[in-house]
């Protein structure tokens, strides 16, 4: 037992240094791993805390700009800033209600009405038919056996800047000085006191376009007046008219340039310097664009293009807000300027004289370009040998917009009757010619072409009140006007020597030219 005994703890002594051996030798490796682990973990955790302190976030996104505050522009340098710096002040003339009774009626759209009445009030057209309500308290104006119309529309005048008396010192219409006066307007010529303009009006004329001469190719702008007394031009301006540019071909460049020795002095120098224009404009237009788009997305835009007169009213066209109005004779120069549209964009909205429309009358149709003519200027130089009498009986008979014009302070007194020369001329060539269709030639297809159409040019509800009452058949040699009004108000009375307009050099004042 007592072997056994000693035994029992010896062996447990053994055992147990054993055990303390072994479990110390565990704890020096536990040890070891949990400074190996920790270190690991301190290394690691140097690692991510340099990593995170260098890394931008996922989500982070750039910080927004602030938007460039743009340069105020200078007054006055803003090609948008005042698309029409002289503005119209016309005034319509006092007028009252007032019924036309039992005439018969040209409306210029498209009906003739017998024994018709119109009606006008506040400057308006009220109504025009057979069956039409007078108002109570309207005046009543006997119209039986004769004629109302619209107020007779010319599309090229030159009143009021080569006005009467003709000398030299109101000579006014051709800036003659280079083939692109584009930045030239006819209305910073026009003098209002021109007896023209009473004249004109005399013979049914209640509104018209000044153009500038013919000498350049780009002549200048034209402004659309209506036909009143005035002080100013201003006063005359018709509200809200478009303004056109006058453009040439032909002759007339060629013969004042090349006479001084200078380009154009060809036709092929006409169409080489008129594209040479346009490619300016269109740069012009280019640079203003931008220049405005990066100023609405608030992006630095830098100093704006300068200011150009010239090819702000090139690209006026090329914008559309400014019409094409362009003398040009011969039919082969008509499609080259067709041409030159195509290549720039832009569109031709009449062609003048054009004495060789009626070889072009499809394609004119086609494109919606009208021709203005004469009935009777034929061969007078070279580039209207080629002109006949039944051009504009030619034109008509292919639907092409037709028009009667003057280019004369005498002819304008007498549109009605120029345009009957041409339907005579077309009737007897066997284009017959109706009235209906006459009469739009010098109210309807002008207002048209003048962007004027939505306000006068017909008889219909609504437009202005610019009324012609003719004492017979207008396409009659003896036709006179009896009454002209405008936008309502009597602008002139045949019988009532109040409204004859008289000017200065009507009552017989000298001019005197400095000399």
């Amino acid at each position: 037992m007592r072997d056994h005994d000693f035994v029992l703890p010896d062996t447990t002594y053994i055992v147990s240094q054993k055990a303390i051996a072994l479990s110390l030798r565990h704890s020096i490796l536990s040890a070891s791993a949990v400074a190996l682990a920790l270190s690991v973990t301190l290394v690691a955790g140097c690692a991510t805390t340099s990593a995170a302190q260098n890394a931008k976030p996922a989500s982070a996104e750039p910080a927004a700009k602030p938007k460039a505050t743009p340069k105020p522009l200078a007054k006055g340098m803003d090609s948008n800033g005042a698309l029409d710096p002289f503005p119209s002040t016309y005034k319509p003339l006092p007028g009252v209600t007032t019924a036309i009774v039992g005439a018969t009626i040209l409306t210029a759209a498209g009906e003739e009405i017998e024994n018709g009445t119109i009606v006008f009030a506040d400057g308006k057209i009220v109504a025009v038919g057979k069956d039409v309500a007078i108002p109570d308290g309207a005046k009543r104006i006997d119209g039986r056996g004769k004629f109302v119309t619209p107020g007779i529309i010319d599309i090229h005048s030159h009143l009021g800047v080569y006005p009467s008396p003709g000398v030299q010192a109101n000579s006014d219409g051709n800036e003659a000085t280079d083939p692109n006066t584009a930045e030239v307007w006819a209305e910073h010529s026009i003098w209002p006191q021109d007896p023209g303009f009473n004249r004109a009006r005399e013979g049914g004329i209640t509104s018209l376009m000044i153009l500038p001469g013919s000498a350049n190719l780009f002549g200048g702008r034209s402004v659309t007046l209506k036909n009143v007394p005035s002080i100013t031009e201003q006063g005359m301006k018709f509200p809200g008219a478009p303004y056109g540019l006058k453009m040439a071909c032909g002759e007339n460049p060629k013969r004042v340039y090349g006479s001084r020795s200078r380009s154009p002095s060809t036709r092929m120098g006409n169409i080489a310097v008129a594209r040479r224009a346009w490619i300016d404009a269109a740069d012009y237009n280019r640079k203003w664009n931008d220049y405005r788009a990066k100023i609405a997305a608030g992006e630095a835009a830098g100093d704006p293009p300068k200011r150009d007169l010239k090819l702000e009213t090139l690209s006026g066209v090329l914008n559309g807000d400014i019409l094409i109005q362009n003398h040009c004779y011969r039919a082969d120069e008509m499609a080259l300027m067709m041409d030159m549209a195509k290549e720039f964009g832009y569109k031709i909205t009449t062609f003048h004289h054009s004495s060789e429309a009626y070889k072009l009358a499809p394609a004119l149709k086609e494109a919606d370009i009208c021709a203005a003519t004469w009935a009777d200027w034929q061969g007078f130089k070279m580039e209207s040998l080629d002109g006949i009498a039944e051009n504009a009986g030619i034109l008509q008979a292919y639907g092409a917009c037709t028009i009667i014009h003057s280019d004369d302070a005498t002819m304008i007194q007498h549109l009605n009757q120029e345009a009957a020369l041409a339907m005579g001329a077309a009737a007897r060539a066997g284009i017959p010619v109706s009235r209906l269709d006459a009469i739009k030639w010098i109210t309807a297809n002008p207002a048209r072409a003048m962007g004027i159409g939505a306000k006068t040019g017909s008889l219909e509800a609504g437009k202005m009140a610019d009324i012609v009452l003719w004492d017979r058949d207008p396409f009659s040699t003896y036709a006179l006007a009896q009454t002209v009004y405008v936008d309502g108000g009597i602008a002139y009375d045949r019988n009532d020597p109040a409204t004859h307009a008289r000017s200065d050099f009507d009552l017989g004042r000298p001019s005197l030219e400095q000399k």
